[in-house]
């Protein structure tokens, strides 16, 4: 009798999950498909408090170089920015995406929409720690692109997977 392939089902929390979302976003995100839209609020706010964070070493180096505009001004921009004006951009591109599939002979459901783009932003939440910490200490160059290149194919890999694994046929 031949053996079945094994499917990996992930165990644990959230920090598994988004680790397995970098090479199995479809079975992640199929797998959060049940999530409440009160999850998908959290999930997109945490999102929005790494992003947030991690964009603090590089107003430090910012504050550092030009004393005029000093740190915690630098900060409060960013977090009217992030918390405040970032998920209402988030919603308004997940609907969006829901209205652009219609058509197509695929449907994704706008709950589904919101999943994928949520699910996305924080499983891709690691890599913009390491872009903040590069543009902080190393600034613009060969590795921030890297790490900017990174993070945005990781992005649309996580996001077209979720979006992927969440539509269905007319």
């Amino acid at each position: 009798m031949a053996d079945a392939p094994r499917q990996t089902v992930t165990r644990g929390g959230i920090l598994p999950r988004i680790v397995e979302s970098w090479w199995a976003p479809r079975r992640v995100v199929r797998g959060l498909s049940a999530m409440p839209e009160s999850g998908k609020l959290i999930v997109l706010m945490l999102a929005m408090l790494i992003f947030l964070i991690a964009q603090a070493p590089l107003r430090a180096r910012e504050a550092q170089l030009d004393p005029s505009v000093p740190f915690d001004a630098r900060m409060g921009g960013a977090l009217l920015a992030v918390m405040f004006l970032m998920p209402l951009l988030a919603y308004g591109l997940a609907s969006a995406m829901s209205l652009m599939m219609r058509a197509t002979p695929w449907r994704l459901a706008p709950e589904h929409s919101r999943l994928a783009l949520f699910w996305a932003l924080l499983a891709v939440a690691p890599a913009m720690l390491l872009w903040g910490i590069v543009a902080g200490m190393i600034g613009p160059g060969a590795a921030l692109t890297l790490v900017q290149m990174l993070a945005g194919i990781g992005f649309l890999g996580i996001w077209f997977g979720g979006i992927s694994a969440l539509t269905r046929r007319k």
